[in-house]
């Protein structure tokens, strides 16, 4: 069994800052970590794995510098690691991402399952899991949160909904977002460390993808970011003091003239 997993290098959620020239986030000089949905992809693609045998493919869209978070999948139980970078990727939305991630797919090998993160902290869309599955043509499950059963020939797991959950039974070959209620990802091992350590990390462009380059990037990203501006100060704020029971009383004289 082959289990791909697409993960992304974000921006740590106390250092996130806008690039001022092109709207986009600034990575530069920013500390990043491997987005938190995806480690629980991750999780789940090793344990099934260790249930049904096979091998594990961690891929990322990024710069250099995410082949250290590739590292740390391995530690992790990932197999081998697929580096998709290229300056030509910057600034790409998830359109762009999903078409690029489609072409890498295809320069690797088949695979049965594809799992990726419900959404990354960064963008909050949720959209890269579903595009890419849909161009690849192949179905896709969002939001699991138990995997109930596991054999070679597909699925059953339970889909998280706002009033409870759905049971859900795919036949391979599928693509799965998680969430995080799914398990809780291991820490790395020092076999884990020493294997990630040694490990060679093919690295692809856009032109090993054969990508067009009119379709990745900000060129390639029909969504635009025209304005950046931080939210108005609303004002007019009014602070209790006193005892608590006083502070309520304050409070109720404010609101009965809306009630």
């Amino acid at each position: 069994m082959k289990i791909i997993v697409c993960i992304k290098q974000v921006p740590d959620a106390k250092d996130v800052r806008l690039d001022p020239e092109t709207n986009t986030l600034a990575r530069e000089g920013v500390e990043s970590i491997m987005n938190p949905y995806d480690q629980h992809a991750l999780e789940e693609a090793v344990r099934l794995k260790e249930q049904l045998g096979g091998e594990v493919v961690v891929v990322t869209m990024g710069p250099p510098q995410a082949a250290e978070m590739l590292r740390l999948a391995i530690s992790c139980g990932a197999d081998r690691a697929v580096l998709v970078s290229d300056r030509a990727f910057a600034g790409a939305d998830t359109w762009a991402t999903s078409y690029t991630l489609e072409n890498a797919l295809k320069k690797i090998e088949d695979y049965d399952l594809i799992l990726c993160g419900k959404q990354a902290i960064d963008g909050d869309t949720a959209q890269v899991g579903p595009g890419l599955a849909t161009r690849l043509g192949i179905p896709f499950v969002t939001c699991v949160q138990k995997i109930r059963e596991a054999t070679e020939k597909g699925l059953v797991m339970e889909r998280m909904m706002d009033d409870g959950y759905d049971v859900v039974a795919v036949d391979f070959p599928v693509l799965l977002t998680v969430v995080k209620d799914i398990n809780v990802p291991r820490v790395p091992s020092l076999k884990g460390k020493m294997k990630a350590k040694k490990a060679v990390i093919l690295t692809l462009s856009a032109e090993d993808i054969g990508a067009d380059l009119n379709c990745i990037g900000l060129p390639g990203s029909p969504t635009k970011v025209v304005d950046v501006f931080p939210p108005q100060a609303r004002g007019g704020q009014v602070v209790f003091e006193g005892t608590i029971d006083e502070q309520l009383d304050q409070l109720v004289d404010k609101l009965i003239p809306y009630m």
